[in-house]
C-alpha cells in the first residue's frame, strides 16, 4: 500500500509515493516530475527509484495534455516492484481560506468552495485544483486530499491575523492567511525531533522562489510574513513581497487594469523585476552586474528587516532554521544574514555552513552562539502523505 504525493502547477507535475504499513508512512519509495505540460511544450518525465536517475521523453499530443501525463504516470507506477496499491492521493493545495484549517478528503462541494479562493494564489490554485479533478477522473478509486499551505497558520492570534480594515471586509474573508505551512510544518517536526531548544522561540526561513518566514513557538506558528495573499512580507523570484497599497492606486490612475497589475506583481517583479535578468539567485551570483547585485542585496535585506520583525512578536530567539531553494543551498545568504543578526547571539560555523548543501539536516551553529542555526531541507510531500493517511484511517 502506498500514499501518491503531488504538486500540480502550470506546466509541472512533481510527485512522490510513499509506502504505507500499519497506517505509518515509510520513507520515499519513488519521486519525480513531469516536465513540459503546458501547451507546445516538451512533456518529459524524470524519477528517482532504488537510487537511480531514469529520464523518458513523453509523446501525448496537444489536447489534454495533463490528463495524458497522469496515463504515464498511472503506466510508471505499474512498473514498480510488486505494484504497491494507491490508498491516497495526497494534493499540496496551497489556499485554503477561512474554513479549510486542516486537511481533508475532496468531494464536489469541497472543490466549489476551493474555487473560489484562486484568485487570492493565481499562480497556485488554478493549476492545484485541475491537478486534483485530472486525478480524480484517472484514478476514480482513490481518495483526493486536499493539503493546505495556509493550515499550519490556523494558530496565528488574532492581532496578527486582522488587517487595520473594517470588519464587513474582515467577515468576507479579508485578513492574514499566511503560506508555505507544509513546508514549516515539516520543518518543526524536524526541529522538535534534533533540539531540545525548539520548543521555545523559532524563526523559521522558506526560502526559494516563493519566500516567507515564520515564527513559531511551542511548535506553533504565531507571526508569519506572507498574508492575505501570497504577495506579501519578503521579495521573491518574481513576485513583489510587501509594498505600499499606494502605488497600486497610483497605477490604477495611471490606466492600468487588473490583469497587466497581476502580471507585475506575480510574475515581473522581485529578482527578476530588478535585476532585469533572471528570477534564479545562482545566476544572479555569477552575474557581475549592477543590477544583479543590488537584487541579491535587496533580497537579503529584506529578510533580515522581517526576522527582526518576527523576532519582536517572539520576544527574543531560540533557534533560526533556513529551508527551501536559497535556503538551502546558498552559503552566502545564510553567512550575511547570521553577521546581521549577530546582535542577538547569532554566530554561524563557517565550516559546517560550506558542509550544509541542502542534502541533509545539520545545524550549522559556533559552539559560542545563543541561537542554534540549522539548515533544513524541505519536504512537503511526506507533510501531505502523513495527512491523507491520518485522514482514511480515521
Amino acid at each position: 500500500m502506498a500514499i501518491l504525493s503531488v504538486n500540480a502547477g502550470s506546466s509541472s507535475l512533481k510527485f512522490s509515493l510513499y509506502p504505507l504499513a500499519q497506517g505509518k508512512v515509510l520513507p520515499q519509495l519513488l519521486n519525480g516530475s513531469i516536465e513540459g505540460i503546458e501547451p507546445a511544450g516538451s512533456p518529459e518525465m524524470s524519477w528517482t527509484f532504488q537510487g537511480k536517475n531514469r529520464t523518458r521523453t513523453l509523446n501525448l499530443g496537444s489536447e489534454q495534455i495533463f490528463a495524458r501525463a497522469l496515463v504515464s504516470l498511472r503506466e510508471l507506477l505499474a512498473e514498480l516492484p510488486g505494484t504497491p496499491v494507491m490508498q491516497a492521493v495526497a494534493h499540496r493545495v496551497v489556499h485554503g481560506g477561512a474554513s479549510y484549517r486542516a486537511s481533508v478528503v475532496v468531494t464536489d462541494a469541497v472543490l466549489a468552495d476551493l474555487t473560489k479562493l484562486n484568485s487570492l494564489a493565481p499562480l497556485h490554485q488554478p493549476h492545484n485544483l485541475a491537478g486534483i479533478r485530472a486525478f480524480a477522473a484517472a484514478f476514480p478509486e482513490v481518495p483526493q486530499v486536499a493539503c493546505f499551505d495556509t493550515a499550519f497558520h490556523a494558530t496565528l492570534p488574532e492581532l496578527d491575523y486582522r488587517f487595520a480594515l473594517p470588519e464587513a471586509l474582515y467577515q468576507q474573508g479579508l485578513r492574514r492567511y499566511g503560506f508555505h505551512g507544509l513546508s514549516y510544518q515539516y520543518v518543526m517536526g524536524v526541529l522538535l525531533e534534533r533540539s531540545s531548544r525548539a520548543n521555545g522561540r523559532v524563526l523559521m526561513a522558506h526560502l526559494g522562489n516563493g519566500a516567507s518566514l515564520c515564527a513559531a513557538r511551542a511548535g506553533k506558528s504565531c507571526a508569519t510574513t506572507m498574508g492575505f495573499s501570497a504577495l506579501d512580507g519578503l521579495m521573491m523570484g518574481t513576485r513583489t513581497g510587501s509594498l505600499d497599497a499606494g502605488i497600486m492606486l497610483y497605477l490604477l490612475e495611471q490606466g492600468w487594469d487588473h490583469d497587466r497589475l497581476q502580471k507585475l506583481l506575480y510574475k515581473q517583479s522581485g529578482l527578476l523585476g530588478v535585476s532585469g535578468i533572471s528570477a534564479d539567485m545562482r545566476r544572479l551570483r555569477a552575474d557581475s552586474s549592477t543590477s544583479a547585485k543590488l537584487a541579491v542585496d535587496m533580497f537579503t535585506y529584506r529578510v533580515l528587516r522581517e526576522s527582526g520583525a518576527m523576532v519582536a512578536c517572539l520576544q527574543g530567539l531560540d533557534v533560526l532554521a533556513f529551508s527551501g531553494g536559497i535556503g538551502e543551498h546558498d552559503v552566502a545568504l545564510r553567512t550575511e544574514v547570521g553577521q546581521r543578526l549577530a546582535w542577538l547571539g547569532v554566530v554561524i560555523d563557517p565550516i559546517l555552513n560550506l558542509q550544509a548543501t541542502g542534502n541533509q539536516v545539520m545545524a550549522i551553529h559556533a559552539p559560542g552562539s545563543a541561537i542554534e542555526i540549522w539548515v533544513v531541507p524541505t519536504d512537503e510531500g511526506v507533510v501531505a502523505a502523513r495527512e491523507a493517511a491520518q485522514l482514511i484511517a480515521d
